[in-house]
């Protein structure tokens, strides 16, 4: 009996890895494919050369923290893949029985707003895991955030974080208070559905998980989050 359950799992475990080296060679054509047409730096380029592109030192560091806290709290730790954040979200879908979270890094969110846009399939979610591979290689983390909240939907049709900052708060996006900088790093995750024009209240329970997420992460205490939630 033991010798049948051994087979099968060196069976089992071939297969993984045919599976593994399968989808390698998918997300590397992927890469190729569209890195061939733009070369990564001249994309980043591109998006640096845009009219309203803010540069880090003038980003409310609020807003930045924000975006780690919710969206990738091990932002400053992993190389682009969070094997940990994946995992989670593979649990949480499994016990939900249904996708209510991708696992994807601020990096991979970089990756597919810069090649993918918003059609997802295993060949581009393959692709994207080897772009945000190498934007990890070549750009510090500093430089990763910047270029995200610059290219990121913020709803009604704000891309960026100068367009949010000026559409929403007429504000510099230097001068976004820790009440606004949690309500806009709330939005991208689902912009239609939280956007401040027609989805107020739910972007406001968005923003107390953002402020949740702050004071876990120790970037602010539980009073300043009290104070700066949107009643």
């Amino acid at each position: 009996m033991m010798k049948y359950v051994k087979r099968f799992l060196v069976v089992l475990l071939a297969l993984f890895i045919l599976l593994g080296v399968t989808l390698g060679v998918i997300g590397y054509r992927e890469f190729k494919r569209v890195t061939d047409q733009i070369s990564i730096q001249d994309k980043v380029a591109e998006i640096r050369d845009q009219e309203h592109f803010v540069n880090y030192k003038d980003i409310a560091p609020q807003l930045l923290q924000a975006t780690v806290a919710i969206e990738d709290r091990r932002f400053y730790d992993h190389g682009g893949i969070d094997v940990i954040g994946l995992g989670r979200a593979l649990l949480d879908n499994i016990t939900a029985k249904k996708v209510v979270g991708g696992g994807s890094t601020i990096t991979q969110q970089l990756a597919k707003n810069m090649y993918f846009g918003y059609e997802t399939n295993i060949t581009r979610k393959m692709g994207e895991f080897f772009v945000a591979r190498e934007l990890e290689s070549k750009y510090t983390k500093k430089e990763i955030l910047e270029l995200y909240v610059n290219i990121i939907n913020y709803g009604d049709n704000h891309i960026g974080i100068w367009e949010a900052s000026q559409g929403y708060y007429q504000c510099m996006p230097s001068e976004l208070t820790l009440k606004q900088a949690s309500m806009l790093a709330g939005i991208p995750q689902s912009p239609s559905n939280f956007q401040l024009s027609d989805h107020l209240e739910s972007a406001r329970t968005r923003q107390k998980a953002v402020l949740e997420a702050m004071v876990k992460e120790d970037m602010i205490t539980y009073a300043e989050s009290v104070q700066a939630r949107d009643h």
